[in-house]
This record gives C-alpha cells, structure tokens and sequence, in this order.
C-alpha cells in the first residue's frame, strides 16, 4: 500500500469520514430524513454524496445534528436553532483564535 493512501482502519478514528447513509443518521438521532435534508437545506450541514448520489454523513456532522435536534425539540424553529448553531460555532473559533493570540503576545513580550 502507498504511504500517502489511508488504510480502512483510519477511517474508524476519522470524524469527518462520511460513514452514515441518511436512513442510518436519522435512526441515530431518533428523527427523519426530512430533518436532516431540512439542516442541508439551511446549509447547517453539508453531507458528502456516494458515487450514487446518496447523502452520507460523518460523525462530526452528526453531533451537530443532534445539537440541532435538541434546539428543536425545546421549541425552537429549525431555521433559528441552525442560526444559533453557526453562531455559537463562530464564537468558539474566535475564542480559540483569541486565547492563541493572547498566548503569542505573552510569549513575543519578554522583558528585555
């Protein structure tokens, strides 16, 4: 096998990996296909396609999924939770971009 190619197992241990069909996803989460063609539809999630054309999720998208879910099931409408979702993502990236600039100034700013 080529070094640079991923070996099956890796792909257990990938959250990315596509590994569910929509069917397998809705069962998880205990909904509906059309709840998650509807986050797709709010470009909350973006599933990859088989080489059938089949909707496939990965493990990362599912946890957000599920976020979403229980956004919904406390009452709030879908298109709401998924804004809420995208924004509490983009809070947590700019909290890690802080937290790692402020640790580059502490380091660059030694006395002399």
């Amino acid at each position: 096998m080529p070094p640079d190619s991923s070996r099956p197992v890796d792909n257990l241990d990938d959250d990315d990996y596509p590994a569910y069909t929509m069917g397998r996803a809705a069962a998880m989460l205990g909904t509906t296909p059309a709840f998650l063609r509807a986050l797709g539809e709010h470009r909350l999630i973006t599933p990859l396609r088989s080489e059938g054309g089949h909707r496939r999720y990965s493990r990362y998208q599912l946890r957000i999924a599920a976020r979403a879910r229980e956004l919904v099931d406390q009452g709030t409408p879908i298109e709401a939770a998924c804004r809420i979702i995208i924004l509490e993502d983009q809070l947590e990236e700019a909290q890690r971009i802080n937290e790692q600039l402020r640790a580059q100034g502490r380091t660059s700013a030694k006395p002399a």
